[in-house]
C-alpha cells in the first residue's frame, strides 16, 4: 500500500543528538560521585525527560527534587541543540525529496518541545514537518503509542499507510504492538543493535542512503511475515 505519511522519531534519527544526551547523563551521575551500569543506561533510554529527573534525583540524590534535575539535564544539552547539532547524513536530502512528493511528515519524540524547535531550526528540517510532536503532549512516554497517535492524527493519514522511522528498539516494540510499518535506523547499539532492528522493523538500515525513496514510497518494504512475538513483548 502506497505511504502517504512518515512520522519521525528525531534524536538520533534525524539529529545526530544522543552522544549529547549520553554525556549529559554521565554529568548528572558525575556529581553524586556515581557512574552509570549498562542497565542504568538501558533503562534511561527508555524515559522521558521528566521521568529520567525521577530517577536521578531517586537512584543518586542529585538535585532538590525530580524537576530540578529534568531542568539540569536539558540545560546541559541545549546549547547543542541551538549551536552544534547536525542532520544524520542524508536525512536533510531524504525528508525533502519526501516532501517535493507530496507525503505528509511530522515527528514524534520524547525530548521537550522547545528543543525540538531549536535543534529541527538549525538544522534545516523544521520547515518539512506539519507538526512537532513530543511526549509532553500526551503525558506518555513511547512505552505507549500515544504520541505516535497524536501526530498521526494531526497529519490525517491512515495507520496502515503511515510510516515511522526510529533508532530505539523499545520504540520500534510499542509500535509493532500498535500495528505501524516501521524503518529502524540504526544509531548507537544502546539504543538498539542493527540486529534487533532488524527483527522488529519492517525495514533496518544503517542511514538514509540505504533506502530507495522510490520503492518506499510505493509500500514496497512491508514486511509480509508479522515481527517475532518474543521480542514484540520484551520492553
Amino acid at each position: 500500500m502506497r505511504v502517504t505519511g512518515v512520522i519521525f522519531d528525531c534524536d538520533g534519527t534525524l539529529l545526530d543528538t544522543m552522544g549529547a544526551w549520553r554525556g549529559a547523563e554521565r554529568e548528572l551521575a558525575g556529581r553524586a560521585g556515581a557512574k552509570l551500569s549498562c542497565d542504568d543506561v538501558a533503562l534511561l533510554n527508555t524515559l522521558t525527560v521528566d521521568e529520567a529527573g525521577e530517577f536521578f534525583h531517586g537512584k543518586f540524590s542529585v538535585g532538590a527534587n525530580a524537576r530540578e534535575v529534568a531542568d539540569q539535564l536539558q540545560n546541559l544539552v541545549v546549547g547543542h541543540y541551538a549551536l552544534a547539532v547536525q542532520p544524520r547524513s542524508g536525512a536533510l536530502e531524504f525528508v525533502r525529496a519526501l516532501r517535493s512528493l507530496g507525503i505528509k511528515m511530522g515527528v514524534a519524540s520524547s525530548s521537550p518541545k522547545h528543543l525540538l524547535e531549536i535543534g529541527l531550526g538549525h538544522a534545516g528540517l523544521r520547515e518539512c514537518f506539519s507538526i512537532v510532536a513530543s511526549t509532553d503532549d500526551v503525558n506518555a512516554s513511547k512505552r505507549s503509542p500515544d504520541v505516535y497517535e497524536y501526530a498521526r492524527a494531526f497529519l490525517g493519514t491512515a495507520r496502515e499507510e503511515t510510516w515511522v522511522f526510529e533508532d530505539a528498539s523499545y520504540a520500534l516494540r510499542t509500535l509493532a504492538r500498535a500495528g505501524y510499518h516501521t524503518v529502524g535506523i540504526h544509531d548507537r547499539d544502546d539504543s538498539g543493535t542493527f540486529d534487533e532492528l532488524s527483527a522488529l522493523a519492517d525495514l533496518a538500515i544503517r542511514g538514509y542512503e540505504d533506502i530507495d525513496l522510490i520503492e518506499f514510497v510505493a509500500g514496497r518494504y512491508a514486511r509480509e511475515k508479522p515481527v517475532c512475538e518474543a521480542l514484540v513483548g520484551v520492553r
